[in-house]
C-alpha cells in the first residue's frame, strides 16, 4: 500500500485489509473456520493449514505444550499429536488466535489497538465459559465469535496508517459523536466493516448471528453477548452499578446465584490473563482488568492517569497565581510548581517536563517533570545544546523563540529535528514544546504530551501550554529584576 493513500467506504476498507495487510491472517482464518464447517474435516487437513506457516507451526505447538493446554507435560511435537491430545477444535482455536496477535500486534501497535484486543480476548474467555453451561458444543466456535466480535475496527487501528491519527483526533474533541466520526474518516462504521469481513472472510454462523439482535436468544449468540458487555463493563470495575446488573444476567442465563456469577465472572478474567500470556500476547495482561484487591486500586489509578481531563478551576487558578507572582517576589520552586501543576491538572496534558540549560549552557537536562512514567527523565535525559551533524526541535525553538505543536500538518516540515535519541527518550507522536525565557536569557525548553493515553492533542491544551510558558518567563524576569 502506498503510504498517504486514503481509504473511504466499506469496499475500499475490505480491499485494503485484504490485499494490503492482512492477507495472510485472512486466509488462515478463511481456512480455519472451513474446516469447522465440514462434518469429516481431517486431522491431515487442520495439520496441513497450519505447516503452511513454519512460524505458525512453531507458535500453535508452543501453546499446545503450555501448562494452560497441556497440563499433563507430554511433549508435543507435531501438529497431529497436538490436535489428539488437546482436541481438534482446541487446535484450531490457537491457530486462529496466534494468527490474530501476529497479524495485528507485529507492527508498533497503537494503544487502542492493544486496548481492544486485550477487551477481546476478555470477553472471548467469558463468553466461551458461559457458554460452556448452557451448550454441549460449540463453546470454541462462541470463542472466536467473541473474539472477531471487532474484527473491523481491529483490522482498522492495525493497518489503518494515517487514517489512524486522523480519527483518534476526531475521537478526542469534547462531545464527539464516535459513530460520526468513524463515518467522517472511514466513510463506513466499524460494525459495517466487521460484517464485511465476516461475509468475504465466510466466517459463518455464529460471528454473524453475534451481530444481529433478531437471534438473541439463540444460548451461543446470548453468552458471546453477554461476555462482549462484560469486557467493556469490567474496565469500569468490578463493583460498577453496570456490572451488578450484567452479574444478575448471568446468573439467570447459567441457572446460578449472582455470587456464583460473580465468582464465574471473576475467575474467567483471571483465566483470560492466562489466555492471553499463553498465545503470547502478554502485552495484553496489562489491559485486561485485574481481580486481586491491591491490583484493581492500581489499575483504577492508571485508568484515572489516562483519563486525565483539563481542570478549567485548577488551569484558572494556577494562571492567576503566575500572574501575582509577575508582579511580586516568588520562590523559583514554588513558579515551577505551579507551572507544571497547571499544565498537567489544568491544562490536562498528561507528561510534562522543563529541561533548563545545564554544563555551561552546553546541554539540555530534565528540571522538573510531571506525569506516569516521567521520573526516569529526570536522571535520564540529557541533551546537547549544538549538534550541528544533528539540529534537534529543543535548540531550533530556543533559538526561534518559538512555540510549536509537533504531529499537526503545520509542523511536518520539522519533523526531522525530532531526532532519533529524543524520539527514544520520549516516544512518538503529538507534542508541544516551547522556549523558556527571562526577558532576553534563556532558562530552556518546556516539554508535554498526552502519549499516557494516546489522546491527541487539543487546540485549547496548545493555547494554555502558550500562556502558561509566557507567564513562567515574567515570573522568572521578575525574579532577575530584584535579584
Amino acid at each position: 500500500m502506498i503510504l498517504g493513500t486514503r481509504s473511504h467506504g466499506l469496499q475500499s476498507w475490505i480491499d485494503r485489509v485484504n490485499e494490503a495487510e492482512l492477507p495472510a491472517l485472512a486466509a488462515v482464518v478463511q481456512d480455519l473456520h472451513r474446516l469447522a464447517q465440514e462434518e469429516k474435516s481431517s486431522v491431515k487437513q487442520l495439520a496441513d493449514v497450519l505447516l503452511r506457516d513454519a512460524s505458525l507451526t512453531s507458535k500453535v505447538l508452543r501453546v499446545a505444550n503450555s501448562v494452560y493446554y497441556n497440563p499433563s507435560q507430554e511433549t508435543i511435537r507435531t501438529i497431529s499429536r497436538a490436535i489428539v491430545l488437546i482436541g481438534f477444535d482446541n487446535v484450531r482455536l490457537i491457530g486462529l488466535s496466534v494468527s490474530l496477535i501476529d497479524g495485528l500486534l507485529t507492527r508498533a501497535p497503537r494503544e487502542q489497538l492493544q486496548e481492544l484486543l486485550a477487551r477481546s480476548f476478555h470477553s472471548a474467555v467469558q463468553a466461551r465459559n458461559l457458554a460452556g453451561y448452557v451448550l454441549s458444543r460449540h463453546e470454541e466456535e462462541v470463542f472466536i465469535a467473541a473474539l472477531l466480535y471487532h474484527m473491523g475496527e481491529l483490522a482498522f487501528w492495525g493497518c489503518g496508517g494515517e487514517q489512524t491519527d486522523e480519527l483518534a483526533s476526531a475521537l478526542a474533541q469534547p462531545g464527539v459523536n464516535a459513530d460520526e466520526a468513524v463515518r467522517a474518516v472511514l466513510g463506513t462504521s466499524f460494525r459495517q466493516l466487521t460484517q464485511g469481513l465476516v461475509k468475504d472472510w465466510n466466517l459463518g454462523a455464529i460471528v454473524s448471528l453475534a451481530h444481529n439482535a433478531a437471534n438473541h436468544n439463540d444460548p451461543a449468540v446470548r453468552a458471546v453477548s453477554l461476555g462482549m458487555q462484560i469486557g467493556e463493563a469490567a474496565l469500569q470495575g468490578w463493583d460498577s452499578p453496570v456490572m451488578e446488573r450484567l452479574v444478575e444476567q448471568v446468573a439467570d442465563f447459567i441457572g446460578v446465584s449472582a455470587e456464583e456469577a460473580m465468582q464465574q465472572v471473576l475467575a474467567s478474567a483471571d483465566e483470560a490473563v492466562k489466555v492471553a500470556a499463553t498465545f503470547g500476547a502478554s502485552k495484553l495482561c496489562r489491559l485486561i482488568p485485574n481481580t486481586d484487591p491491591e491490583q484493581i486500586r492500581v489499575q483504577q489509578e492508571q485508568r484515572k492517569a489516562k483519563l486525565l481531563e483539563p481542570n478549567l478551576l485548577i488551569l484558572q487558578q494556577a494562571l492567576q497565581e503566575l500572574g501575582l507572582m509577575a508582579s511580586q517576589r516568588a520562590d523559583v520552586g514554588l513558579i515551577l510548581d505551579t507551572l507544571l501543576n497547571g499544565l498537567h491538572q489544568g491544562a490536562g496534558l498528561e507528561r510534562v517536563m522543563l529541561v533548563v540549560l545545564a554544563d555551561g549552557q552546553s546541554c539540555f537536562r530534565a528540571k522538573r517533570v510531571v506525569g506516569e512514567g516521567t521520573e526516569d527523565w529526570l536522571n535520564d535525559f540529557v541533551l546537547p545544546v549544538q549538534q550541528s551533524e544533528q539540529p534537534h526541535i529543543f535548540s531550533y525553538v530556543l533559538r526561534n523563540k518559538e512555540a510549536l505543536w509537533m504531529g499537526v500538518p503545520a509542523s511536518y516540515s520539522l519533523n526531522e529535528l525530532v531526532t532519533q535519541p529524543i524520539r527514544q527518550s520520549l516516544g512518538q507522536g503529538m507534542f508541544f514544546v516551547a522556549p523558556l525565557l527571562a526577558g532576553t536569557r534563556q532558562i530552556g525548553v518546556l516539554y508535554a504530551d498526552s502519549r499516557v493515553s494516546g489522546r491527541a492533542l487539543k487546540h485549547e491544551q496548545f493555547v494554555a501550554f502558550q500562556r502558561f510558558t509566557q507567564l513562567t518567563g515574567r515570573c522568572l524576569q521578575a525574579l532577575t529584576k530584584r535579584g
